[in-house]
């Protein structure tokens, strides 16, 4: 089975390759000469998600999934949320990302946060929806050289290292991602 993943982050498409069975083929939008950006103007992740994954099967006509991801913290009423990509306004910076939220949390106790992530499947005229949620807290300065986003400022629950610290397949048991895209695996496995 031949399947996009409507991403052009690259970090994101390894993390999610090496978690699908070989029967699937996953494709990325430079795969199928996708080189429009689509815009992200829905409130919520599952909207953002259902947005991307429309765009490329309207579009293309491929069958493809998509996801968003947003880090939501509660001293902050779940924000960044929606917007964790661009935090900090543009252009787009993970560093600048982190070293706001690190700011905003200077003097908070609580600094207790979770990743969410959506992912939208369009797959054969039908539409799939699937959530992975990963609790943790904010640590109070980075740590770990490897992840991407603000994994380098994410304690999982449970763990005493951040997301940076971490392989990429230990990641992949419990994070957000991680935790979606087993769902989507596991139905796809069942279809």
């Amino acid at each position: 089975m031949k399947l996009v993943f409507a991403t052009n982050n690259l970090n994101k498409l390894k993390e999610v390759q090496e978690m699908l069975p070989n029967s699937i083929e996953l494709l990325s939008l430079k795969d199928i000469n996708c080189n429009e950006e689509v815009d992200e103007t829905e409130v919520t992740l599952e909207g953002n998600a259902k947005l991307k994954a429309d765009y490329i099967t309207k579009n293309y006509g491929y069958n493809c999934f998509a996801d968003d991801t947003g880090l939501e913290v509660a001293a902050l009423d779940g924000k960044p949320g929606v917007y964790s990509a661009r935090f900090a306004g543009a252009p787009r910076s993970a560093e600048r990302n982190m070293q706001k939220l690190l700011n905003e949390l200077i003097d908070e106790p609580n600094r207790n946060a979770q990743f969410r992530t959506a992912i939208c499947l369009n797959l054969n005229e039908k539409q799939f929806l699937f959530e992975g949620i990963c609790t943790g807290t904010i640590l109070t300065e980075k740590q770990g050289e490897k992840g991407f986003g603000y994994d380098p400022i994410f304690k999982p629950t449970n763990y005493n290292e951040s997301f940076a610290t971490m392989s990429s397949s230990e990641k992949n048991k419990i994070s957000h991602r991680g935790l979606a895209v087993q769902k989507l695996v596991n139905f796809l496995k069942n279809y």
